[in-house]
Parts: C-alpha cells; sequence; structure tokens
C-alpha cells in the first residue's frame, strides 16, 4: 500500500492548506496521523486517490513523498491488533511506526518497518 509523508513546517496554516488541495481536487482522506518535531510535522495520509494527490502536492510546492506500507485487516474486537503485532514480532518485523483505522467495520493496522 501507499502513503502520503507530508512534511510540513510548525506554523499556522500549513496544515489547513494541505488539506484545502485534497478538498479541491476531490481526494477523500481514509486515513491520517502527524508526528511532530519542534521545527516541522511529518503528515501520513492514506487517501483514495494517492498517485493523484501526490501529483497535486507536488505542483503546488509541498514536500511530499510516497512511501510503502504494509496493512493489516483486523476484526473489530478487542485484542485483535495485540495478536497481529505479536505475530509480527515473532517473526522478527521491527516496527518504525505504526497508526490504526477502522474502514468498513475492521479494524486496519498500518506500519512501516526498518
Amino acid at each position: 500500500m501507499k502513503q502520503l509523508s507530508i512534511f510540513l513546517e510548525n506554523k499556522q496554516g500549513t496544515l489547513i492548506q494541505v488539506l484545502n488541495l485534497l478538498k479541491e481536487a476531490n481526494i477523500q482522506i481514509i486515513a491520517s496521523t502527524v508526528a511532530d518535531t519542534a521545527e516541522y510535522g511529518i503528515y501520513r495520509i492514506i487517501c483514495d486517490q494517492t498517485e493523484h494527490a501526490y501529483l497535486i502536492l507536488k505542483e503546488n510546492g509541498i514536500a511530499v513523498n510516497l512511501t510503502d506500507v504494509s496493512c493489516i485487516e483486523l476484526d473489530d474486537k478487542p485484542g485483535s491488533a495485540a495478536n497481529a503485532i505479536a505475530q509480527l514480532v515473532e517473526q522478527g518485523v521491527n516496527i518504525a511506526y505504526l497508526y490504526s483505522f477502522l474502514f468498513n467495520g475492521k479494524g486496519m493496522l498500518v506500519y512501516r518497518t526498518r
């Protein structure tokens, strides 16, 4: 699966600029997460038109990368994520980051390995 990794300065208005560009292009955000430091943030997005979103952001001077991530579909019940991650750990998978969301009644666990 492809994810957009967008680099944003930690200043007012940078996130809304990205969101407005995606809105104007009729791109649906399915999941997103923000990780920040003192000077910048990384806004990670799963969307319905990843390649199109990438081009629009690039054309508008936004620092963006396409990143390969893995996604596991989970049952929407307690313990599903813990069981999935335990299996990854048993296989020696080193997770750099992860996030999760619900989609069509299923849990989705998105992760990137080191």
